[in-house]
């Protein structure tokens, strides 16, 4: 089961989201929070896969809370769920280590969808979510980070820069591991060393910077 915590503000909006959720067979909403502190102090005491944190509450809005579930609950996978699209939101969400961001009004089916994908190492972004961040890397200061991401990724080994590609498109370890003939596991070994080496927090922070330097299996 897909263990999840539920942050909003809104007592029914809480209510709608696990009512969504628990109909698929595989997920169970474990823990509720009104606030993104009481977010935090809930993860740290209860056993969380998946975290859907509003970005508009009271005491410690959703980005704050975000950074600080990165410290106190490294393992938890943080989605940010919210009314609001504009561009700002989902960037800093990415990069302080978001695993996705989807809208509140999204279709149930996506919502299940992206529980399933956070639980599983990988990122999520809405359709409006992803508009905003291709927007960003065709911006003025995309050449700037382009130069940045290259630097970054040419200490890794070939091989690493194989897997980071496919990070970049998104595939999981096991689809990675079937594209490079490896096995799940050695692709696991593989991210986390590339994790560490380029300074990212996760998954998603790894494939923008794969999409920034331009890496594609078979080099830069």
């Amino acid at each position: 089961m897909i263990r999840v915590l539920v942050a909003d503000d809104e007592p029914l909006i809480r209510a709608g989201i696990r009512m969504i959720l628990t109909s698929a067979a595989d997920i169970d909403v474990v823990a509720e929070a009104g606030n993104g502190r009481e977010a935090v102090e809930t993860a740290r005491s209860t056993a969380v896969d998946v975290a859907l944190l509003d970005i508009q509450m009271p005491v410690l809005d959703g980005l704050a809370a975000l950074t600080e579930l990165r410290r106190a609950a490294p393992d938890v996978r943080v989605l940010i769920l919210t009314t609001f699209g504009e561009r700002d939101n989902v960037l800093r969400a990415l990069g302080h280590g978001g695993a996705g961001f989807l809208l509140k009004d999204s279709a149930p089916d996506e919502l299940i969808h992206a529980v399933r994908a956070a639980a599983a190492g990988n990122a999520y972004l809405s359709p409006a979510a992803t508009r905003h961040v291709v927007d960003a890397l065709a911006s003025p200061g995309a050449a700037t980070r382009a130069d940045e991401a290259r630097a970054r990724v040419g200490g890794l080994t070939a091989r690493e820069r194989d897997v980071l590609a496919l990070l970049g498109e998104g595939l999981s370890n096991a689809d990675a591991g079937r594209r490079l003939h490896m096995s799940e596991a050695t692709v696991k070994t593989y991210v986390s060393r590339i994790l560490t080496k380029l300074g990212c927090d996760n998954r998603v922070q790894a494939a923008l910077l794969a999409r920034d330097a331009g890496v594609h299996p078979g080099g830069v």
